[in-house]
């Protein structure tokens, strides 16, 4: 329980069911979906679309989707890869003899086939109760009336303005210049992409006229992509892959992403007494570090579309041989890193219903605005997943027509003997596995809810610099920097994270990171 002498949140509790996501809107548009007699999947499908109006910095049709997810009445776990494929003319030899070292990340090149509404659709089809159309009903009234700006998305809309290209500009800054906070932005192009969808479904995207005008787009910038990249693009079911942590299993989507990367870490973790440390102190902070330099620098190696990769990852054997290079008064240098792209942008929703169906469920552009090129009619902001792969010659996540990308969106759920207890997803880019474990220890380790373990300082060695929030006192970040860390503090806040805890009694206990704008609402 959280101090009532300082600011905070108190979890949100509820019997009926539970939402949290970033966005106070997407997470009231969820639980109207429920309140019409649709489950936790249709919820967290229509809440999903309508945050890409209420954070189009963040997320869009044009990008693609995550989803590990419970049916009502069972303990099982499964997953859903809603990612797409790079179109089949990408060339890794072809960017390489222009000139490139890395996928220029705003570039037609850079721009993978979107796989959300295909996985959208699937998962309404196979598992929601309401029909598709009524799914887009919040989103469509949104997008006509506008959505009020809030605080978050202004800073962050503002951060990244400098990504919009050409239409785009026009269409997310129709005055010249970014929203502020409290102003109303509305998308009269994307609701004439949002009714052929609720009218056509998935071929209204991937066929016809919108189809065609992605085309057109992505060629007019110098892509490749072809009708029938659009045509093939088909979402998968997947296996989940998962690892204990004290109590706990941990549950994560098995690559192309990167949540084996959570239960690495995990491994790793159960090598040192992190119970026994100060929460906020420095020593846990530099183990955290110093096992994440070790955890990413193998994901960079090894997590790619495709191979046996998991198996390597997963092993405890693997997390032994990283902790014996460790140095618990040291920092080490950064291990040699690939030139995949880190973003901080994604958007994460959970819900979990009367029936205790349970979804987690993360839908991202990457970058913020993603590639920055939408289509001038129906308004589709294509996301940059493309920047994930890497030029480097025979590397597992070389880029290649029709492969996917690492991709750095991972939803999560937790296990304890044997029961769903927990769908939660931490958004951040690259901070996400590390967010991950940093959510499960705080819980585990210290004995926090989820709501103050979510609200608890966070720090992230990246790209050579040491994140730490100023939530960590300035003595800690003295030490670090005498143990060797190049300590930074970070203008924008370490990530986002959402979570639902399912009691026992049956009692739903939500949680919604301060960090954002959103909430968690039960009922």
């Amino acid at each position: 329980m959280r101090d009532f002498h300082f600011p905070g949140r108190s979890p949100v509790l509820g019997q009926e069911a539970m939402v949290a996501t970033s966005h106070p809107l997407a997470a009231q548009a969820a639980l109207s979906i429920l309140d019409k007699g649709g489950n936790a999947m249709d919820a967290a499908i229509a809440g999903a679309i309508l945050l890409g109006f209420c954070e189009p910095q963040m997320t869009g049709l044009g990008g693609d989707c995550f989803a590990l997810f419970s049916p009502a009445g069972t303990d099982e776990i499964k997953a859903f890869n809603g990612s797409g494929r790079a179109p089949a003319g990408l060339s890794a030899q072809a960017l390489r003899d222009e000139g490139h070292t890395v996928i220029p990340p705003y570039s037609a090149a850079a721009v993978t086939i979107p796989g959300a509404v295909d996985g959208f659709c699937t998962l309404s089809k196979d598992w929601g109760s309401l029909p598709w159309a009524d799914l887009l009903t919040p989103s469509i009234k949104y997008a006509k009336e506008g959505v009020p700006v809030a605080a978050r998305v202004a800073f962050d809309w503002q951060n990244d303005e400098g990504t919009l290209q050409g239409d785009a500009r026009d269409q997310f800054m129709p005055s010249g210049t970014p929203p502020k906070a409290g102003d109303v932005f509305k998308d009269p192009r994307q609701v004439k992409l949002l009714e052929v969808l609720a009218a056509d479904g998935r071929d209204g995207f991937y066929k016809g006229a919108v189809a065609q005008e992605m085309v057109d787009t992505l060629n007019q910038f110098g892509g490749t992509h072809t009708l029938d990249d659009f045509a093939r693009a088909k979402g998968d079911y997947t296996t989940p892959v998962s690892s204990i942590y004290g109590d706990l299993e941990v549950v994560e989507h098995p690559p192309n992403g990167h949540g084996v990367i959570s239960n690495l870490m995990l491994n790793m973790l159960k090598r040192f007494e992190i119970s026994n440390m100060d929460p906020f102190g420095a020593e846990r902070a530099h183990i955290e570090a110093e096992v994440a330099k070790l955890a990413y620098d193998a994901r960079n190696r090894f997590v790619a579309d495709g191979g046996d990769a998991a198996d390597y990852l997963m092993a405890q054997s693997t997390a032994d041989k990283l902790c014996d290079l460790i140095d618990p008064k040291q920092a080490m240098p950064d291990p040699k890193a690939i030139s995949e792209q880190v973003h901080k942008d994604t958007i994460y929703i959970t819900v979990v219903d009367k029936n205790r169906m349970s979804v987690s469920l993360i839908y991202s552009i990457f970058h913020g605005f993603g590639s920055g090129i939408s289509t001038p009619n129906y308004g589709v902001l294509f996301q940059n997943r493309g920047a994930g792969f890497t030029l480097e010659a025979g590397h597992p996540n070389e880029a290649a027509g029709g492969k996917r990308p690492l991709h750095t969106i991972i939803p999560g759920m937790i296990r304890k003997s044997g029961r769903v207890i927990m769908p939660f997803g931490v958004m951040g880019g690259a901070y996400q596995p590390n967010g991950h474990a940093r959510l499960v220890s705080n819980m585990v380790d210290f004995g926090m809810d989820p709501q103050s373990a979510i609200d608890a300082p966070r720090s992230f060695s990246d790209a050579g610099a040491f994140k730490v929030e100023r939530g960590y006192s300035e003595a800690v970040r003295r030490t670090l920097g005498e143990m060797g860390h190049s300590v930074v503090v970070p203008d924008t806040p370490i990530g986002g994270a959402q979570a639902i805890l399912i009691h026992d009694n049956g009692v739903l206990e939500g949680a919604s990171d301060p960090r954002k704008d959103g909430c968690a609402i039960g009922a």
